[in-house]
Order: structure tokens, then C-alpha cells, then sequence
């Protein structure tokens, strides 16, 4: 990293719009050499939709501008602090070598080593740490304490960048250190110049700030990750970011303590801009009467809005009526919130042992009790869209008297040919009818004959209305109509433009994937009613089975530190809080077992309610904290009898996008 550096936005536009600008130099030039002195202005020898449409064609179709990504706040905060080696003036996937992908002692703090995609652009892809900052030159930076003849000074933190810390001498952040801020160990494990040496305290210069310095923000949401092998730990912080908010957040028993630091920097959530009183407060707004000055902020809140994978955005307000907020303090819960932390899934009681082979390669079995009881059920929102245009043939026309079209395709439509805010709607169902101008179409054989029978003319309008695509339906929650006659702004040729949002509840079901943190990922191959489901002695049937061979190979012993901790704190009615590299060790686990009554193995015996008797075995059963992705079946799920085929080859067109054939397996 001593050699690298981050280009920021502001320079990638600043090298677009000096392109443009010498573009309009040179058109400008040649329009002042072609026409006379007296008749140049300024309007007519510049053109400024260079400038415009160089700056678009940056926004719409540069490798380093993305759509961004907010299935979860997470997902959003990753994405804010994401830098690249790939685009325009960079590497290219197919002749970066592994050297370049690999991770080096210069990230330490800069950059983690743990969250970057699997696939092609593994280590090209990477995100900032915890801690990390972008100086004034481009170089990523990270803080650290000055410590002067082993005392700790934790008033002087100091910025460094790579080259800086040549030549300097670095602590860990887990050294013991005393009430007087000296450093207790005899010796310890020093770096220096990217070496790591055994010295003294009187050796150490700086000190590092926190122990999830060198992670990134996802990486540091997992707890016991200093327990997990780095290749699951990389599936895990990849897979929080796809977490689908639920319809009831619940906050994990087992944190790391980076949860309430995101809900604060997340722009989900309202913070208060001014100390005040809260004098009004409903679903939709609040009102806070500023100390000072007695000026009444007024907080909007987002509800029911869709996000751009599809998701919802709800913001819930947290205060009440005559609260006292300080500056900064949170106002609501957004989606995947729940009283100020991150809440991505929920906790759940599970258990390790197989199950009629439901469980072979990584297939989970859930309880019924979770589909019936809304658990993992989510809200996902979609936006149909329709445009009215003006064509040479005619004009598109907005109305309910659509040709061809049964009576029950129509029956939410009112009598502009809109859907009904509320309706239930099915794939086939017409959201907005449109009627369009025929043109000079050849009538087909069949229709000439119709014609001259009862001599009439052929129709001049044909059916070109929204329905609602095979899969998809729920209930219309949004209907916005722009149009010319409200002076809404729209492009050339289009009259109206008319969106319809559509949300839906999806429970959980065969085939959803789901995960832990630690990279545990898998489907749901069965739900099964409650009274299938293996319990514990006290009558606890439990929520989720996992197979008990997906631990040992893949090495993620953080799940099961993190389930029988779980196990503990839920008998307790505690919650734990494990920083990475810093947490829970495995004799205060046994205590707090202990402490709860249970087995300090954390075994428990479970009971087949098919036959009644006891599992030969003890099981290992406890809490763990798990999500629901965003690879749902419903978005996946799709079959055709007979439908377009390629004009060339005549076989079926690929994929559900093109209502085509597709593989399975």
C-alpha cells in the first residue's frame, strides 16, 4: 500500500468533465472560425450538452459507478466503503496475478483481509477496516495511540499512514495494561517494519486503538471470528450483507458490539439534528422543539418504500412523547433495526443431529412454527412501470375498455383503467390498461375473413396494457401518475408515465436459503410440523436441525461457541458481547453454562416424538443467531409447457427472463 493510492470520486469527475470541457473547446473554436464577428454569442458557438452528457455517460455506464446495493443497511455501509484495483486505468480480471490479489502487511488496518468477493474478483474488490480514513493525497491511514516509555497516552492518537510507519515500533491492542495506563506485560509481541519481534514495553511507540482494527465493518459483526477459519469467515461477512430484513427484527443475543455503532452511520436511521423535547410523535413523523431557540424540527420518516434489490425501507420511531434527545441520538428503527442495533435475523433454538437424511449436504430442517408465527417472513416491494407515448401512428391511450381481455383480468381497474390502491392482484391481472394505435399491420387471414363476412373494419387499437408478470402479485400499495398536464417533467414523446408498487409477504419455504455469521450456509429442504420435531427434556421442540458433518472440515468452530453461549444467555436472560479477537474464552462459556444449569459440555439429550424414545447420543443444542438471504425461491422458481423459441436453432429460449427452458442441477 506504500505505493498505492485511492482515487476518489471527485478526481474520477474532475478527469471527465476536463475531458468535456476540451471537447467544448474544440467545437467551440471551430463554430467562432465559421461564423461572422458581429453574429458570435455566447449561446451559439458553445453547446453545453457536451458537458451533460459526458457526465451521464460517467453515471450510467462507468465500470466504477454501481447501483447501490441496500437489500440491508449493512449491505449499504459495505458498499459505501468499497475500493477497486479493476476500471478504467486499473487491472483487468484475466492478467491480474495472484501477487496483486494476495493480501499484504501494509493492509493492516488500511484494508481487510477478510471481506472481498469469492469468484473472479477475489483480493481486486476490496473494503476499508474499521478504523481506516483517506487522507488529503489518497493514502488510507489508521489510528493509532502514542505510548512514551510504556505508558499509554490516550489522548494523543495519531493517523499513520503506511510509509509512515516505517522505523516505529507497535503493541496489540490485547496487551495487559494497568489503571495507571502502563503497559504490564515483561515482554510482548512487537511489530517493526512489518517483522513481528519479541521486546520490551519501553520498545513500543504506538499502540493499536481496538482489536477490530484490522477487520472491516461486516467482518467485525461476527462474533468468535477469531475461532473461524478465514475462508468461512469471508462467506460470513459476504452473507450478512444479503440478509433480507424481516417483518420482526429481533436483536442477536450473541453481539460484537459494532451493531449499535452501525445503526447510528447508517442512513436508515433518523439522528437528531439539535437537543430538544419531543412534543409530537406518529408513524410518519416527529416533531422535536429545539432548547435554545424553541424552533420545532420536524423528521420526516420513510414507510413501506422499496429499496433498490426490492426490499423494504420502513422507519418505526423509537422515542416518546416528552423524551429529552441529546445530538446524535437515534429518533427510529429502520428495517433491520431493532432498538438501535443491527438486527439482520433472528434467534432460534438449534440443534446439531441428522434427520431422515433431510439434512444431507448442508439442507437445514425448520420447524413449522416459524413459517406460522411469521419468523423469517419478509416484505419485498416491486415497482411495474408503463409509458404513454406519441407516435407518428397515434397516441396511447389510458382507459378500461380494453380489447380482447376477459372481464376478470380487469375487475381492480377503475374507470380510468388505474388499479384500485388495496387490490389484490395475480399474474394475468391488468394494472394499467393501454390501447395502442394498430399502424399499417398486416391483418392476419383469419381477420380479413371476419371482415368481409360481417363488414366490418379490422380494429384500430391494440391491447398494450400492464398486467402482472407470471410469479409475481401481492397487494397494490402505491400508484403515482406523472404526467405533462402536471407539469412533471418527462423525456421527448412521452405523455404519462404511470407506477405501480406491489408488495408482498414471502414466509419461509422449501428451498429459501438460509446462514449463519460464520459462512454456515444452506436450503430448507423440509418444514416440519411441531409435533415432528425433535425436543428437549423440558418439552422444547427445537426450531432448526443442521448437520452436524458441515462443522468439523470447514472449521468454523465459531458457530458452536456462539450456540452454546447462546444457550446460556438465553436460560439467563442475558446478552453477551464478544468483540472479535476479544471475546468470550472457552472456561467463562463452561461458567456461564454452569452458571444457567446446564451440561458444561453444552450436550443436551433429545427425544424423537415419533417413537418417544431418547437420541442415543447427547446433542449439542443451543441458540444461534440466523438470517434469511435474498436467494429466494420465488424470485428463482419457474416452469413453461410451450413458449418462444430461437428463430435460428428453433429450440427454446434460455432462462425465466425470457419465460424460456432452464437446467436444474
Amino acid at each position: 500500500l506504500i505505493n498505492k493510492r485511492i482515487v476518489s470520486v471527485g478526481e474520477l469527475l474532475e478527469g471527465q468533465i476536463m475531458i468535456a470541457l476540451s471537447k467544448l473547446e474544440k467545437t467551440t473554436r471551430e463554430r467562432m472560425g465559421a461564423k461572422e464577428t458581429e453574429k458570435i454569442t455566447a449561446k451559439n458557438v458553445t453547446n453545453n450538452k457536451l458537458i451533460t452528457n459526458q457526465m451521464k455517460t460517467f453515471f450510467n455506464s462507468s465500470k466504477l459507478s454501481q447501483f447501490m446495493d441496500q437489500i440491508n443497511p449493512l449491505a449499504e455501509v459495505s458498499n459505501k466503503r468499497r475500493v477497486t484495483s479493476l476500471g478504467p486505468g486499473g487491472l483487468s480480471r484475466d492478467t491480474a496475478q495472484f501477487e496483486v490479489r494476495d493480501v499484504h502487511a501494509t493492509h493492516y488496518g488500511r484494508i481487510c483481509p477478510i471481506e472481498t468477493p469469492e469468484g473472479l474478483n477475489i483480493g481486486l474488490i476490496l473494503n476499508y477496516a474499521t478504523f481506516a480514513q483517506v487522507d488529503d493525497l489518497g493514502f488510507l491511514k489508521t489510528p493509532y495511540f502514542k505510548v512514551n516509555d510504556g505508558v499509554v497516552d490516550y489522548e494523543d492518537v495519531r493517523y499513520l499512514t503506511a510509509a509512515e510507519e516505517i522505523g516505529y515500533s507497535f503493541a496489540q491492542s490485547l496487551v495487559k495494561i494497568d489503571d495507571n495506563n502502563r503497559i504490564v506485560s515483561e515482554s510482548l509481541t512487537i511489530r517493526r517494519d512489518y517483522n513481528y519481534l519479541i521486546g520490551t514495553p519501553k520498545d513500543v511507540d504506538f499502540i493499536e486503538v481496538s482489536s477490530k482494527q484490522m477487520v472491516s465493518v461486516a467482518a467485525a459483526g461476527i462474533p468468535f471470528l477469531e475461532n473461524d477459519d478465514a475462508n468461512r469467515a469471508l462467506m460470513g461477512s459476504n452473507m450478512q450483507r444479503q440478509a433480507v430484513p424481516l417483518l420482526q427484527t429481533e436483536a442477536p443475543l450473541i453481539a460484537t458490539g459494532i451493531e449499535s455503532d452501525i445503526a447510528k452511520y447508517s442512513s436508515y436511521n433518523l439522528t437528531a439534528k439539535n437537543a430538544g423535547v419531543v412534543t409530537f410523535v406518529d408513524s410518519s413523523k416527529i416533531h422535536i422543539k429545539r432548547d435554545e431557540t424553541g424552533v420545532t424540527d420536524k423528521y420526516m420518516l420513510r414507510t413501506f418504500e422499496r429499496s433498490n434489490q426490492g426490499t423494504i425501507i420502513h422507519q418505526k420511531p423509537i422515542v416518546k412523547l416528552n423524551d429529552r434527545v441529546e445530538v446524535g441520538d437515534l429518533l427510529t428503527d429502520g428495517s433491520s433495526f431493532k432498538d438501535g442495533e443491527l438486527s439482520l435475523g433472528k434467534n432460534v433454538l438449534v440443534g446439531f443431529t441428522t434427520w431422515n437424511g433431510y439434512n444431507f449436504e448442508d439442507a437445514i430442517i425448520i420447524n413449522e412454527r416459524l413459517v406460522k408465527e411469521d419468523v423469517y417472513t419478509s416484505i419485498h416491494i416491486e415497482e411495474h412501470i408503463i409509458q404513454f407515448r406519441n407516435s407518428r401512428a397515434g397516441k396511447d391511450e389510458l382507459t378500461s375498455n380494453i380489447p380482447n381481455v376477459s372481464k376478470y383480468a380487469i375487475r381492480n381497474l377503475d374507470e380510468y383503467g388505474i388499479v384500485k390502491l388495496g387490490s389484490d392482484v395475480n399474474p394475468g391481472d391488468v394494472l394499467v390498461g393501454r390501447t395502442s394505435p394498430k399502424g399499417e399491420e398486416n391483418p392476419s387471414q383469419e381477420e380479413k375473413l371476419l371482415n368481409a363476412i360481417l363488414g366490418t373494419k379490422s380494429l384500430a387499437y391494440k391491447d398494450t396494457s400492464l398486467k402482472v408478470k407470471n410469479g409475481h402479485g401481492g397487494t397494490v400499495i402505491d400508484i403515482q401518475v406523472l404526467s405533462k398536464e402536471n407539469n412533471d417533467v418527462l423525456e421527448e414523446g412521452v405523455e404519462k408515465i404511470v407506477k405501480v408498487s406491489i408488495a408482498q409477504k414471502r414466509k419461509l419455504k422449501p428451498g429459501d436459503k438460509m446462514a449463519g455469521r460464520h459462512g454456515n450456509k444452506g436450503v430448507v429442504s423440509i418444514i416440519l410440523p411441531v409435533e415432528d420435531m425433535p425436543y428437549l427434556e423440558d418439552g422444547t421442540p427445537l426450531d432448526i436441525m443442521l448437520n452436524p458433518q458441515g462443522v468439523p472440515s470447514r472449521m468454523n468452530i465459531g458457530q458452536i461457541l456462539e450456540l452454546h453461549l447462546g444457550m446460556a444467555a438465553r436460560k439467563l436472560n442475558v446478552k453477551f458481547v464478544t468483540p472479535s479477537f476479544d471475546g468470550v474464552k472457552k472456561p467463562d462459556i463452561e461458567a456461564a453454562l454452569e452458571e444457567a444449569g446446564l451440561d458444561k459440555s453444552g450436550k443436551q439429550t433429545l427425544i424423537d416424538p415419533i417413537t418417544g424414545r431418547k437420541f442415543d447420543k447427547p446433542v449439542s443444542v443451543g441458540v444461534m443467531y440466523m438470517l434469511k438471504l435474498n436467494h429466494m425461491v420465488d424470485d428463482k422458481m419457474h416452469g413453461r409447457s410451450v413458449g418462444p423459441y430461437s428463430l435460428i436453432t428453433q429450440q427454446p429460449l434460455g432462462g425465466k427472463s425470457q419465460n424460456g427452458g432452464q437446467r436444474f442441477g
